[in-house]
């Protein structure tokens, strides 16, 4: 399915992509390659209509294949002269169809340009729009609007509701005074040219500081007002200013003030230049900032916008109080709808109003939170309704437990538990304190906790904890639980064994005034932190170490206790020797012989590097196997038969208790044994081959030809062969495709492989594999026919280089001119066992007609017959 994948992505996508728009050049559609022949043409279109029926099983494709398939029955009698051999109508086609894509392209081009207009700007969603309906990419229209430079850009986000709820008595004013907007009220003269308004407030200025929107540019003219005689005008200036005194975000006020004078000439009719030289030569707007701020306000009155669609948004985001302020800018041009939803915000804020004086006057604070979030939901907006809902307390906490977790030292700590408060109204959270030797009042009363435990509780002192249910800013009464005193045990107990003695540590608590220990019920002396007594070897003894308090009246007051166990013993004695081969049984093992000591369990471990510490030293267990591995062992006759995998040292440490006693070391090189040796002969070699060990670079090959050397004499052997070693490479080993080893096919072999490396300058061999290879003895026979022709016979003499007996001789005729390679290969017409070399056995001429094969076989392991010329085997009539 290689081709489908490639055609999707090529193909299917794209075209998917451009609204379903199949290419209209058929080279593409179809995948058509050059240079076209029709035999080509008509099987590759037969392979994209395969495609196209497996690819409408996807639903995304199914209309993008539809559209295919019923635009190639308008292709029908091109893809006809095509089967004909003839491909002018299809070329004319293809020439026709780059036509039609620079058309297609050419129409949303102009599309795009009608789109962006004056402003030049258009929004990603018309992009995708065009793209769709013309038929091409939307990558191809993005890169025609830059070209073109038109923005792509979403329209920012004007304010739909006026900041301050009297805005169109602030318009009134503003229009009485004879200013243009906002900012020329405040700043008149001062700016000396045009104002940016979107992402922030700035403008140049003729003289002072630059105009900025804040309580001290208001201060300043309306300081300018107050120093002018009283008349109407400074009535309206008042009414300004009590606009910019509000505690409203005076660039959002300002950007609002703006956009609605634009809103308004668009009610107006205005065309989009109208608007752009509105926004420029009378509002004074900066160029940059008049093209987004017009591109928004006309993007609002698409479908779902305008007045009618600020309307809706608010209602819907909860804003019922800004809608129904919002109303009055229509004026007397509001339509239906617009009349339709004044009426609907009028309608929500009625009810709202209803339940929030309900709720004022209900007892119960759980069905008062239920009104006003009732009330909320209809009009989010609706003025006390959240502030009081904020005030009303959730019930209290019913009960609330404290309780101590054992530990030891800084360890200890306070589990707090409490049931959820009844109230079921709103988001109830809980918050914990907890105060010394009083009960807490409220939550601010004592240190406050960050969750349900108290992880550093006073030490000895009465604690009172408390949690305490809120909602919003209100809270109920604590629930409380205590008093609880908290004492902590004695931390990092430890006692260590000796010979005859045992001796203990430990950090008493500072608050604590002593230690207190009791052994097998009876009481030991100790310091503060610490004791040391004699005891007999070989019994477990039992231990309670105790933090001992003072209370408030100065009475003892003594911890449960930290319980613990020791059993001393007699020192562990080192193993002095230390022996260690491969294991007989089986060679990836070792059997390390040693003598066991008198005390102490023998354990084996495998360290990395030398052993840190002499012979015979006593160390903690636990020091022993951080520096190395322990390796499990099976006793074994004399020692144990471990199995170490990597190399290292090979350590004997006896170990009673805690306490380990170092022992004697062997040096382990990992160099596990060849699997699988195969050997064969082949001539004049014999091939060896074998599994090579994992991790080893090299192995040694040890191998003796001829019999083994018998003794003649004292200490002399008979001479012969000699053993010969030699070293090979898993280079070497991989070149050849295994070992080949020159041997005379009648002398035996015996050889022996193994791993081996250099350590330490010395070269060192693991276990080794061996195998055995018999000698093949070359006997040479020879075919003579005599006698008269009324009796003929055959002759088979038989010569060797030394004297034998061929188990079992078979001689074979095979008819024909095809010589037989076997035994089964023609007639046996004669067989001999036990047939002395050199020696002859003769038979009778076989009477056959035509031409025949005459060849002698050996039925013997360790014989090789050795045939004479082809004259002699082949016998012609």
């Amino acid at each position: 399915m290689a081709f489908d994948d490639d055609y999707k992505r090529t193909v299917l996508e794209p075209a998917r992509a451009a609204g379903d728009q199949p290419p209209e050049d058929l080279r593409a559609r179809y995948a058509l390659t050059e240079p076209l022949s029709p035999a080509a043409v008509a099987s590759q279109v037969r392979l994209v209509r395969q495609c196209w029926r497996r690819a409408r099983g996807q639903l995304k494709y199914r209309k993008l294949i539809d559209r295919l398939e019923a635009e190639h029955r308008e292709l029908a009698p091109i893809f006809a002269a095509v089967d004909r051999g003839d491909l002018r109508p299809l070329a004319d086609r293809l020439r026709g169809g780059q036509e039609r894509t620079r058309q297609r392209s050419s129409q949303a081009r102009a599309r795009l340009a009608d789109a962006a207009g004056t402003l030049r700007m258009v929004t990603p969603g018309e992009v995708e729009g065009i793209a769709r309906a013309g038929g091409v990419p939307r990558a191809e229209l993005e890169s025609v609007a830059s070209a073109d430079q038109i923005e792509i850009r979403e329209p920012d986000v004007l304010p739909a509701a006026p900041p301050y709820a009297a805005y169109r008595k602030v318009r009134e004013s503003l229009d009485v005074l004879g200013r243009r907007h906002l900012p020329d009220f405040l700043f008149g003269t001062r700016m000396a040219g045009p104002m940016r308004v979107l992402d922030g407030f700035s403008a140049p200025v003729s003289e002072g500081g630059p105009p900025r929107l804040d309580a001290a540019s208001v201060s300043a003219v309306a300081a300018q007002w107050a120093r002018r005689s009283r008349d109407s005008s400074l009535t309206h200036a008042d009414t300004v200013l009590a606009a910019l005194r509000a505690d409203v975000d005076l660039t959002e006020l300002v950007l609002y003030d703006l956009a609605e004078r634009l809103r308004e000439r668009l009610r107006q009719r205005a065309s989009e230049r109208a608007l752009l030289r509105h926004a420029l030569e009378d509002l004074g707007i900066e160029p940059e900032d008049a093209r987004r701020l017009v591109f928004a306000v006309l993007r609002e009155t698409g479908p779902g916008g305008g007045l009618a669609g600020r309307l809706r948004a608010l209602l819907d985001a909860g804003e019922v109080h800004a809608a129904a302020e919002l109303t009055g800018a229509a004026g007397d041009d509001a339509d239906d709808e617009v009349a339709m939803l004044a009426a609907e915000a009028r309608q929500r804020i009625a009810t709202a109003v209803r339940l929030r004086e309900a709720a004022v006057g209900e007892k119960d604070p759980d069905r008062a939170w239920r009104l006003l979030a009732d009330a909320l939901r209809l009009v989010g907006d609706l003025p006390g309704a959240l502030e009081h809902q904020r005030r009303l307390p959730p019930r209290p906490v019913p009960a609330l437990h404290a309780d101590v977790e054992s530990g030891t030292g800084q360890n200890v700590r306070v589990r707090l538990s409490w049931s959820a408060s009844p109230s079921t109204a709103g988001e109830v959270i809980y918050h914990l304190v907890r105060r010394r030797d009083r009960p807490p009042r409220n939550a601010a009363d004592g240190e406050p906790l960050p969750g349900p435990h108290d992880d550093r509780p006073p030490v000895n002192v009465p604690l009172y904890y408390g949690v305490v249910a809120v909602r919003g800013e209100a809270a109920a009464a604590p629930a409380v639980a205590g008093p609880v005193i908290v004492r902590p045990e004695p931390g990092e107990v430890e006692l260590l064994s000796g010979d005859g003695v045992v001796t203990g540590r430990w950090r008493c608590p500072p608050e604590a005034a002593r230690a207190l220990v009791v052994r097998d019920g009876k009481t030991v002396p100790a310091g503060r932190e610490g004791f040391r007594e004699r005891v007999p070897n070989g019994v477990t003894h039992h231990y309670r170490i105790s933090a001992v308090y003072l209370d408030a009246d100065g009475r003892e007051v003594a911890t449960p206790g930290v319980r613990t166990s020791v059993t001393p013993s007699a020192p562990p004695e080192p193993v002095y020797e230390l022996a260690a081969e491969p294991d007989p049984c089986d060679p990836g093992s070792l059997l390390v012989r040693f003598e066991p000591p008198r005390q102490g369990t023998v354990e084996l471990v495998l360290t990395t590097g030398p052993p840190p510490w002499p012979r015979s030293a006593l160390v903690p267990v636990e020091e022993v196997r951080r520096a190395g591995r322990r390796v499990p062992g099976t006793p074994a006759k004399g020692g144990l038969v471990v199995r170490p995998g990597a190399g290292g040292w090979l350590l004997a440490v006896s170990v009673t208790e805690d306490l380990a006693a170092i022992g004697a070391y062997h040096r382990h090189v990992n160099l596990p044994p060849p699997r699988g040796v195969v050997t064969e002969r082949r001539g004049a070699f014999v091939h060896v081959g074998f599994d090579w060990p994992p991790d080893v670079t090299e192995v040694e090959l040890t191998y003796r030809i001829g019999p083994e050397p018998v003794a003649t004499g004292p200490g002399r052997p008979d001479t012969g062969f000699g053993i010969e070693r030699r070293i090979v490479t898993r280079a070497a080993y991989d070149t050849q495709g295994g070992i080949r080893l020159p041997v005379p096919e009648d002398e035996p072999v015996e050889l022996r492989v193994a791993a081996t490396g250099t350590v330490g300058g010395a070269r060192v061999t693991g276990p080794a594999v061996g195998a055995e290879v018999a000698a093949r003895t070359v006997v040479s026979y020879d075919l003579e026919r005599g006698g008269p022709p009324w009796r003929r016979s055959l002759t088979i003499r038989l010569s060797a280089g030394r004297a034998l007996r061929v188990a079992r001789l078979v001689l074979v005729l095979r008819p024909g001119r095809v010589m037989p390679h076997r035994a089964g290969d023609g007639e046996t017409v004669g067989s001999w066992d036990q047939v002395p070399v050199p020696g002859e056995v003769s038979l009778s001429l076989p009477r056959t007609s035509g031409p025949y094969w005459l060849r002698c076989f050996a039925d013997d392991g360790v014989i090789e017959l050795s045939d004479p010329p082809v004259r002699r085997l082949q016998v012609m009539r």
